[in-house]
């Protein structure tokens, strides 16, 4: 199906959470990873239709805190999978102008996989078009205990001495951007997964069935057209709004 957007009207901030690659791999007989690495190309159609739209933030739920709780196997395939990704998509990003930045604790990932990240985000840092946000060893309740640390220090320190919403969103790992005004998550399942949970409170969210591999830009256009067709009445009346 084409789906007619309405350019003036695309969200300036699209998070995604990838789900579906386990079940895609499963029902061709494979393995997990199998999955994972056929990925690749749904990133790459999501990063392009965003860019062509004119998004200014993809966030991409890479791999959250509780991840590290799969079989060992998967998780080293997916870190391995991580750095020749990174690597080989460099290029594609400084030719599309896009910026790569990175939110969650990322200490936590492989030495290497940490290099290869940082010199991409250092390479990609004055690129001008859309900026990509990967989410990795992230989760919603990592970011407000991590905040909530910094803000008990900057308050003992003098630094601060009141908290309310601006506070809290200041030390939040997206405090640099705007939060997010669509959420699509694939695969059918319908929850966010400790997925940037204070950044969503007024995000429209979208539920598709489509498995993260097979997920294209026509699914994304399909998702964007959704969120154009809602009103976003932020707790007002639609009276208070026209």
């Amino acid at each position: 199906m084409d789906y007619t957007l309405d350019k003036a009207n695309v969200p300036n901030h699209i998070a995604i959470i990838m789900d579906g690659n386990g079940r895609w791999a499963k029902g061709k007989g494979a393995k997990r990873i199998f999955g994972h690495n056929n990925a690749i190309k749904a990133v790459r159609e999501a990063t392009e239709g965003c860019a062509e739209l004119g998004v200014d933030y993809l966030t991409l739920y890479a791999f959250s805190t509780e991840n590290w709780n799969r079989p060992k196997a998967e998780v080293l395939g997916l870190m391995k999978l991580l750095v020749s990704t990174i690597r080989s998509e460099t290029k594609t990003l400084m030719k599309n102008n896009v910026r790569l930045k990175a939110i969650g604790d990322l200490e936590q990932l492989p030495r290497d996989c940490q290099k290869e990240l940082d010199e991409s985000i250092q390479l990609t840092k004055e690129n001008t078009g859309l900026t990509l946000v990967l989410a990795l060893s992230y989760s919603g309740r990592w970011d407000l205990i991590q905040a909530t640390e910094k803000m008990c220090q900057a308050f003992k320190l003098g630094e601060i001495d009141a908290v309310n919403e601006d506070t809290i969103k200041n030390y939040l790992s997206t405090a640099d951007m705007p939060d997010p005004e669509l959420l699509i998550r694939t695969s059918g399942e319908h929850r966010v997964s400790n997925f940037l949970l204070w950044e969503i409170a007024y995000t429209e969210l979208f539920f598709t069935n489509v498995l993260w591999p097979d997920f294209r830009k026509n699914n994304l256009h399909e998702a964007i057209f959704s969120y154009q067709g809602r009103e976003r009445r932020y707790g007002k009346t639609s009276e208070q709004l026209s």
